[in-house]
């Protein structure tokens, strides 16, 4: 055959005696998909398989004209699969409220399926270095907070292996919606500069951009740091360096009276002297002076104490006179 359409009425004419067998008429472009076919797939194997696939498509079409016709049952049941399916233990991840729906996170859904690992004085962490140090369990999804010791952080979404800065002092998954996570601290202002207290949330952020906790003086460094809620901050005892006439080498620090400030605060000056080291103390106690106990053992003592009661109230009422009367 020279010519396609010599090739295409050849084979119409070979599938003449089956036509009748066919559920629809037989087109041209169903002659040319029979030309793509190779040689070797039109044999009694692929034949087979294209009579079991029809022998399933009749099944599937049978399953479903019962189904049409028991509409409610199959309704019920396809209900119960559901709840077997997606009921207890896979609760949604959103809230409707007045507002509509809430906008979901993706990694607020996706679970934990790597673990972070931090080398703190190489400055590298991520879910690659399982020969280090172990964090905690995270997603791969995840932005992770470092904090080194000269007081910079930067946060990263997590990798195998990235780095934040030598000597790492706080690292975790990062999350911007806990504004009642609290950063405490105390930094050295530089290698002149006095010792300061600071209290701050860390929000929102430009991700692999580096922040500065302190004043951002050369040689900066945090003595002392913890994370605790808005109303549980740590007491610290602040010890100086002794040296002549310095009386006092304790300078006490409760945080709670420190105002939580935005992160690029200064903070408040404790002192400019030295400081030895920082240690967390528990919050002294205020004590009630109680009040004295009058023992009255007779009668007499009785008409002392209200005479006495008595006079001090004539004295309280004079002066409360002679006040009105200088303000007219």
């Amino acid at each position: 055959m020279k010519t396609w359409e010599a090739v295409i009425k050849s084979i119409d004419k070979g599938l003449t005696p089956f036509k009748k067998q066919l559920k629809r008429e037989v087109t041209e472009e169903d002659i040319v998909n029979l030309t793509e076919i190779k040689i070797k797939r039109i044999s009694k194997f692929d034949s087979f398989k294209a009579d079991e696939h029809i022998k399933g498509l009749n099944a599937k079409m049978k399953d479903v004209k019962e189904n049409l016709a028991n509409l409610t049952q199959y309704t019920i049941a396809y209900f119960k699969e559901l709840l077997k399916k997606y009921g207890k233990g896979r609760e949604r991840k959103t809230e409707i409220s007045e507002e509509g729906f809430e906008v979901i996170e993706a990694k607020k859904v996706v679970i934990n399926n790597a673990k972070l690992y931090v080398n703190r004085e190489e400055g590298f962490a991520g879910y690659g270095m399982k020969k280090d140090e172990f964090v905690c369990e995270c997603s791969d999804m995840d932005d992770v907070i470092a904090i080194t010791s000269d007081g910079k952080y930067s946060i990263k979404k997590i990798e195998e292996k990235t780095y934040f800065g030598k000597d790492i002092i706080h690292i975790a998954v990062f999350n911007k919606n806990e504004e009642d996570k609290i950063y405490n601290l105390i930094f050295k202002d530089g290698f002149k500069g006095g010792t300061m207290a600071k209290r701050c949330a860390i929000t929102g952020i430009t991700r692999d951009k580096v922040y500065d906790l302190t004043k951002g003086s050369d040689y900066s460094k945090i003595l002392y740091f913890k994370i605790t809620g808005v109303n549980n901050a740590p007491f610290v005892n602040v010890i100086l360096k002794p040296r002549p006439k310095l009386k006092n080498t304790i300078v006490p620090v409760n945080f709670n009276d420190v105002l939580i400030k935005n992160r690029g605060s200064v903070g408040n000056i404790i002192t400019k002297f030295p400081v030895h080291r920082i240690t967390e103390v528990d919050a002294p106690k205020t004590k009630k002076e109680p009040r004295p106990e009058i023992k009255l053992s007779n009668a007499d003592d009785i008409l002392k104490a209200t005479s006495h009661l008595k006079k001090k109230d004539d004295d309280d009422r004079q002066d409360k006179k002679s006040q009105m009367k200088l303000e007219w």
